[in-house]
């Protein structure tokens, strides 16, 4: 058994080594331009000229669970050579942990608190009802069950969104375009765990974010093209809005002198709301590859991409 390995902005060695001690067996190698052809690919965002070299891949495996660089390759027959993405390798939790945290924040006024303790100012405020800020997950995948999941256990009313119909125990569901503005005017906190695909991109402009209750919060983790960020910023400057907290952005890392660094509505994190954990990721990757290299069906791994849809 051969694997490539071709990630860009990743430190190749401990996952040349990680992969090298889960599949003792295998001849692992980083990949350059004219390397011999390997039956296995773990990938993060390559070039073209991998898959055009590669011609025997019977698997192309992402470290990471979005494919919106992949699917935009000339990539080999999926029946032959399926992608498969990671379906959580522990960043399900972790993503839990960024969106509790930041609705939470907002909900409780903590950014307002912490303006008034720099300004040495001793605050109160009223409280807020937990039922007055729905919150709406857009995408209800593996990560955003479970952000729904861990939001309800602070008792706010979950919603969640997805193209095709879902169900999702204490969520209130909605599905497709015909769902699309029933689910928005019922959310007051509006979260982003959409894959990008041709139809979500700019889905979060000014046409839906004005459909959102007054006083919306807007959490974005998924991918900073799923945000216009004009819109964004007018309707927080007319008050429709509240604020903001984004870990993603159309361009990064974020540059210098964007306006989203410096508003006092928008709080910026760096692309960290869920990191890859490279220990559970070779766990998860090895495992698949040796299942598919015994022979089982595609279709019993998870974390398979359809190509068509882009997730």
């Amino acid at each position: 058994m051969h694997i490539a390995f071709c990630c860009t902005d990743t430190k190749a060695e401990p996952w040349l080594q990680g992969l090298q001690a889960a599949l003792p067996g295998a001849t692992v190698q980083l990949w350059s331009p004219g390397a011999a052809l390997a039956d296995y690919a773990v990938v993060w965002a390559p070039p073209q000229a991998f898959f055009d070299e590669q011609t025997a891949l019977r698997g192309v495996f992402n470290i990471g669970a979005g494919v919106d660089a992949l699917v935009k390759l000339r990539l080999p027959d999926a029946t032959q050579a399926p992608v498969v993405r990671l379906d959580d390798a522990g960043m399900s939790v972790q993503m839990a942990e960024y969106v509790c945290h930041a609705v939470i924040r907002h909900f409780r006024e903590f950014d307002a608190y912490e303006a008034d303790v720099a300004r040495q100012e001793w605050s109160y405020r009223k409280p807020r009802r937990r039922s007055d800020f729905p919150v709406g997950i857009m995408g209800l995948g593996v990560l955003g069950e479970r952000v729904s999941r861990a939001l309800a256990q602070f008792d706010f009313p979950v919603r969640g969104w997805s193209r095709s119909a879902k169900t999702v125990p204490g969520v209130q569901c909605f599905s497709g375009l015909a769902g699309l503005n029933d689910f928005l005017a019922a959310t007051r906190v509006l979260v982003c765990l959409l894959p990008l695909t041709p139809d979500t991109e700019s889905i979060m402009r000014k046409e839906t974010l004005e459909r959102l209750l007054p006083g919306a919060y807007i959490i974005n983790v998924a991918r900073g093209a799923h945000l216009v960020d004009d819109d964004l910023m007018a309707l927080i400057d007319s008050g429709h809005i509240a604020g903001a907290t984004l870990d993603v952005f159309r361009v990064e890392p974020l540059p210098a002198g964007h306006p989203f660094w410096a508003h006092s509505k928008i709080t910026v994190t760096p692309h960290t709301s869920a990191r890859t954990l490279r220990d559970e990721s070779i766990a998860q990757i090895a495992g698949k590859i040796q299942a598919l290299h015994r022979g089982a069906p595609i279709a019993s791994l998870a974390g398979v991409v359809d190509l068509k849809k882009g997730y």
